[in-house]
């Protein structure tokens, strides 16, 4: 990634044009080839930027700019509109390159955890006379996340994932094999609950006889208290 503090103006022409006035700035130009342009403000929001597939070339300023004070122009051309981005640079602050490698990308950690308390105090979501057992019931191969209850008394195993994918319904498959040798317990059905459940980890888990549930974060973390409101 290269960075680049400069004080220049930036015109975007295209499906719509725009033109950012001389001043001070963030330039960025990363490794996809995407170039933002950004100020000391406006949170995480480029001012303008093109985006992949597009082409950079730095050229020199031609006469009249050269006049005005410019010493470089950077005109990025996107492959597939012909949409342009020139910035003129007037004077340089600071430029910088750095290689940041591959990046694993974001892991939401606590999201997961976070649908399990939130499931588990509204376990009655799930229907009318269900109860919680207990969170992270210890099998021979790990924690389920949920045990509980249903309106008849029987056991339920629940695996909590932020994405179903067919490794989840494999895990919950070990667990209730494991938990259905347990006389004090069985017989004991599954519920494989996420945000969002891939077509091939439901098919098999709905072949295993396992129920699917989409968790809707916002509608669990917003359920209305009733008996806990004073008012």
């Amino acid at each position: 990634m290269r960075l680049v503090i400069a004080r220049c103006s930036v015109d975007y022409i295209g499906r719509l044009t725009a033109h950012l006035p001389l001043a001070t700035r963030l330039l960025l130009v990363k490794a996809d080839g995407s170039v933002l342009v950004h100020s000391d403000g406006g949170s995480y929001k480029p001012l303008n930027w093109m985006a992949p597939p597009c082409a950079m070339a730095e050229i020199d300023p031609d006469e009249t700019q050269a006049e005005q004070g410019v010493v470089a122009v950077w005109r990025v051309v996107h492959a597939k509109t012909g949409d342009s981005l020139t910035v003129a640079i007037h004077e340089v602050l600071h430029d910088s390159a750095h290689e940041l490698g591959l990046d694993p990308g974001l892991v939401k950690d606590g999201v997961e955890s976070h649908l399990q308390e939130l499931l588990a105090e509204h376990i009655h979501t799930l229907g009318h006379g269900w109860s919680l057992v207990r969170r992270e019931y210890m099998t021979a191969v790990g924690p389920v996340d949920i045990l509980a209850r249903d309106h008849t008394g029987a056991s339920v195993a629940i695996e909590i994932k932020r994405r179903g994918e067919i490794d989840g319904v494999e895990q919950l498959t070990r667990y209730l094999e494991l938990m259905n040798r347990d006389p004090l317990l069985a017989p004991v059905t599954g519920i494989f609950a996420a945000q969002a459940i891939k077509p091939q980890a439901r098919t098999l888990a709905e072949d295993r006889g396992i129920r699917c549930v989409v968790l809707d974060y916002d509608t669990l973390k917003g359920i209305d208290d009733v008996e806990s409101r004073l008012f």
